[in-house]
């Protein structure tokens, strides 16, 4: 059995998922883990390259959950793995070679371990760097990096899988996971990259996104009402004044004419959109609990 199942959750991105797997398949930690790619619902070409890393000696294999539901994706993932640990990354990401090694390092000897490292923004393959202080994160769990016991994950639940839109099931897992008597062990050598180029997201996709995040943001602060929670996601007082003056509607009228750019300027005016949309959302959310 292997030490470690390495857990993917994709939906239509198989140029990057590509990518992934060519990394996994150069691991210095090769016959001590495996992968679970969990295609989400994917109409491209994900299959065929799964199929073809498989081919050319990855050990991957493939599982299908044709709603588009990522924790109930990942939760197919660690329901088929069959490591004790379970490692999850994200579709985009480059797993450098000792990545794999890094995790099982840092697990060695601590109970209850959840580990986390580095998560390192780059363009393309091309332009790869060491991390440094700028990539050190408190995150409990976060899925584009993050390791923990498959029993202990089994135990609390999984992933909640009433997160069915954007954002903070992973959050929510960590969470849980805590409070169960697990423990954050951070290493700076389990470090990947997450390819993020330049304009990825069309500006309407990217606001469909943050309003999704706050309507799940709002799901997570009813199911944890805690000011840690609060402050996580942005759902206290001086946040919301923040945001009703910044998100006036006459700013967001000149913010949507900005943001259709490239330029600096164009950037932060996407921001604050997004911004506007993600507050909009985990204050509509709110409202309707109440």
């Amino acid at each position: 059995m292997p030490e470690a199942t390495v857990v993917i959750a994709t939906r239509n991105r198989a140029a990057f998922l590509r990518e992934c797997l060519r990394c996994l398949g150069a691991q210095t930690a090769a016959g001590r883990f495996d992968v679970v790619v969990v295609d989400n619902g994917s109409t491209d070409e994900t299959p065929g390259v799964v199929a073809t890393a498989a081919e050319r000696g990855v050990p991957v294999r493939s599982v299908a959950i044709a709603e588009p539901n990522r924790a109930k994706a990942r939760n197919a993932g660690i329901a088929h793995a069959r490591g004790e640990a379970v490692i999850f990354c994200d579709d985009d990401t480059l797993p450098p070679g000792g990545f794999v090694e890094a995790h099982l390092r840092a697990r060695a000897g601590v109970r209850r371990a959840v580990v986390s490292g580095p998560i390192i923004n780059v363009p393309d393959g091309e332009h790869l760097r060491r991390p440094d202080a700028r990539h050190f994160s408190r995150a409990f769990l976060c899925t584009c990096n993050a390791s923990a016991a498959r029993a202990d994950l089994k135990a609390v639940g999984g992933f909640d899988e009433r997160y069915d839109l954007y954002g903070w099931e992973d959050t929510d897992l960590g969470v849980r996971l805590r409070a169960a008597g697990a423990r954050r062990v951070w290493s700076w050598n389990a470090y990947i990259y997450h390819v993020k180029p330049a304009a990825t997201l069309l500006l309407d996709r990217r606001i469909a996104l943050a309003a999704e995040k706050g309507a799940m943001a709002a799901r997570f602060v009813r199911k944890s009402p805690t000011t840690a929670v609060r402050l996580a996601t942005g759902a206290y007082a001086m946040n919301f004044a923040r945001a009703a003056i910044v998100g006036a509607a006459p700013l967001r009228r000149l913010y949507a004419r900005a943001a259709r750019g490239t330029s600096a300027t164009s950037r932060i005016a996407a921001d604050l959109l997004a911004d506007g949309a993600y507050m909009d959302a985990l204050r509509a959310a709110l409202r309707l609990d109440g």
